[in-house]
């Protein structure tokens, strides 16, 4: 199985990389999770010639997590693309991906097909369990059986029990770093590095990929690192990821 980190900025875009979108090649699928700006890169690994279906799965709908919808058109691929979401994903993208703000969905070169999941465990075409996590607005974790390992998608959240269990026993677990080190906000739910590290620990997942900085705290790579630095000294196997960072799992 194959990560590759497309968008790993929260908030906006900079030179430290794009907003978040990550890449898991498996023997059978794509998987594409959320799609801000970094999901202009996917046709780098997706060619055309590819048979491969395509499952995209939305978090949420702040703009740093489905901005990157509006370039749909862009891309040939010539198999379906499968677009999940929470409750109400249909509707809001009905809205957003077509006119005025872009191509509309039944214009596109491929097939979109949108499918709406709720709570709990779900087993279309493999193992997902979505749990809703801690934030401003209502954003869905997943958890992804496939090729023999357990993936967790943890991306905007605050520490909150659904994240320790969509992360259990995970041999990867990529959730948001958004505040520095020691930040908190209640009013705006995020993870500080430490948070991060802690939710792996508890957890007792194997790998711990930090995403989602903040544009606005996360200036510089090196800021990274330090948020890095910081979560080691609690759960060891962690990293920083930065935009197109290939990893194999």
């Amino acid at each position: 199985m194959k990560i590759i980190f497309l968008g790993t900025n929260g908030w906006y875009d900079t030179e430290t990389g794009n907003t978040t979108c990550i890449l898991i090649e498996t023997e059978k699928y794509f998987i594409i999770l959320d799609a801000g700006n970094g999901i202009y890169k996917i046709d780098q690994y997706i060619v055309e010639t590819s048979r491969k279906p395509i499952y995209l799965f939305l978090s949420h709908f702040h703009l740093d997590h489905i901005a990157g919808l509006h370039i749909l058109s862009k891309f040939k691929f010539s198999q379906e693309m499968i677009i999940y979401g929470q409750t109400g994903t249909k509707g809001i993208l009905d809205r957003i991906i077509n006119t005025p703000f872009t191509v509309p969905v039944t214009r596109l070169p491929f097939k979109v097909d949108i499918h709406e999941l709720s709570e709990g465990l779900h087993y279309s075409p493999f193992p997902i369990e979505c749990r809703f996590l801690l934030h401003s607005s209502p954003c869905m974790g997943y958890r992804f059986e496939v090729d023999d390992r357990v993936i967790a998608y943890c991306p905007d959240t605050g520490i909150c029990e659904n994240a320790v269990e969509l992360s259990r026993d995970a041999d990867l677990l990529i959730t948001e770093c958004s505040f520095n080190g020691g930040q908190t906000n209640k009013e705006w739910p995020h993870l500080n590095p430490e948070d991060a590290a802690h939710i792996a620990k508890e957890a007792n997942a194997k790998k711990l990929a930090l995403i989602h900085f903040d544009a606005n705290r996360y200036k510089s790579l090196e800021n990274r690192k330090q948020a890095e630095d910081k979560a080691r000294k609690i759960f060891g196997n962690t990293f920083a990821a930065i935009d197109n960072l290939c990893m194999e799992i």
